[in-house]
């Protein structure tokens, strides 16, 4: 049975021709990196480094602050250069901490890069082990992972969704992790079971991925509770509550998360984070992202260490055309523009794209013409023409239903006008946000 959510979605150029059949390489360890103390959805590491101090790969950087917040650690061996301001894909300057390699990469003790077994007799140490590796949600939010396995005690969570939906065009990483290593992604499922206390387990993908969903079949045989659930492709399938809906038919309220309807979900990359975490002690100093677009001489799936700067995953890759037009760190839909060239790779950056003038082309932006296509497409059922006038206009503390926006971009993809919805709904948003905080 192929499912999908019942309201609103869109269907853009898939693009992920461009890297769907590559491997996932190694970029060759930077000479340096630059490893922000902000990398998750919550309060910013505090840097418990120095200058000149001699750090190990895995070493801790960064201690959290506070429960929403988590540790950050160094993704190769070295020196610190400097802890001070830098800048980041999003434009703003945060803390960070610059490491000069040696060109060892000497792991710290703990970390054990060849094992592959999990020992499920003492699950009680696995969510120790995740929050210490830092994890976070590797589909783009980096939300800390250690929140979502912790829910309030009067909330009953039965339900656990892998999300390898991956519905952004040109991106492919979770495509590749789940061809090339699904027998880890499976443990690391387990591992979120186990320390989720659930029964039932789905991965959830899009049809687009026959391969995937027969490469998890695959490593799932002789595994209970465990389904492949197919989806049909279609934008926003990878959505949280849009794939809830299309797997288990649970609608999350207004102002709700997943868990108070009795799901929680995780990201693919998320899942092998787990697992190198808990079998091999591993923190979390690298992802597998995807280079893509039609301005990168080579595009390809590339493990990366946090804290590279752009510049060299752009070599790497052979370089960007003469063509470039534009660089989003993420998918086209969701993705943030970049302000500066050679930002570091984050947590949370699932692909960097290199667009050309035709991926990229310039839009006059006309006013809204009423033709109410961005209501058919919105998947929460919004107004975005409406909430769009609003933050247009300064008319902040009317945007409360703007709050159940998920910021997938639906609506300004199908808008004739080409009206920049999702920055007005994301201005107005964090603008009713900090008026609601001051009271």
């Amino acid at each position: 049975m192929v499912r999908t959510f019942k309201r609103g979605g869109v269907h853009p150029p898939e693009r992920k021709q461009l890297t769907e059949r590559r491997p996932i390489e190694t970029l060759p360890l930077p000479k340096r990196v630059v490893i922000p103390m902000a990398q998750c959805l919550g309060a910013p590491a505090a840097p418990s480094v120095k200058p000149k101090d001699a750090v190990r790969t895995g070493q801790r950087i960064g201690e959290p602050q506070g429960f929403v917040s988590t540790p950050v650690h160094a993704s190769l061996s070295g020196t610190v250069r400097k802890v001070d301001l830098a800048p980041t894909a999003l434009g703003a300057r945060v803390l960070c901490v610059e490491i000069e390699s040696d060109g060892r990469d000497e792991w710290i003790d703990d970390v054990d890069l060849k094992a592959c077994d999990v020992d499920f007799s003492n699950p009680d140490a696995f969510l120790p082990a995740l929050t210490d590796a830092g994890l976070v949600g590797l589909g783009g939010a980096a939300f800390p992972t250690h929140v979502k396995l912790k829910p309030p005690r009067d909330l009953k969570v039965d339900t656990l969704i892998l999300n390898g939906a991956e519905c952004e065009p040109y991106l492919t990483a979770d495509h590749r992790l789940m061809l090339e290593h699904a027998p880890e992604l499976v443990l690391g499922l387990r591992i979120l079971m186990a320390v989720l206390k659930v029964d039932r387990a789905l991965v959830g993908l899009e049809d687009n991925k026959p391969d995937a969903a027969d490469a998890m079949r695959r490593a799932l045989a002789g595994v209970d509770r465990i389904e492949v659930a197919v989806c049909r492709t279609r934008y926003p399938q990878g959505a949280e509550k849009q794939l809830i809906k299309a797997l288990v038919d649970r609608e999350v309220p207004s102002g709700k998360l997943p868990m108070h309807v009795g799901c929680v979900v995780h990201n693919v990359g998320t899942a092998y984070a787990a697992f190198e975490a808990v079998a091999r002690r591993k923190p979390l100093v690298e992802r597998v992202l995807t280079v893509s677009g039609r301005a990168i001489r080579s595009p390809k799936n590339l493990r990366v260490r946090i804290g590279t700067p752009l510049s060299d995953v752009a070599a790497f890759c052979g370089g960007a055309t003469d063509d470039l037009r534009k660089l989003i760190f993420g998918g086209p839909m969701m993705g943030k523009a970049l302000l500066y060239e050679d930002v570091p790779v984050v947590k949370s950056t699932s692909g960097v794209l290199f667009l050309d003038s035709q991926e990229a082309a310039d839009a006059r932006e006309f006013p809204c013409i009423r033709c109410g296509r961005c209501l058919v497409a919105c998947p929460q059922g919004l107004v975005p023409c409406d909430l769009g006038d609003l933050a247009e206009h300064g008319l902040y503390d009317k945007l409360d239903d703007a709050l159940d926006c998920v910021e997938c971009g639906s609506c300004q993809y199908t808008c004739p006008a080409h009206r920049r919805l999702v920055q007005l709904l994301r201005l107005g948003k964090s603008e009713f946000r900090r008026r609601q905080r001051k009271g």
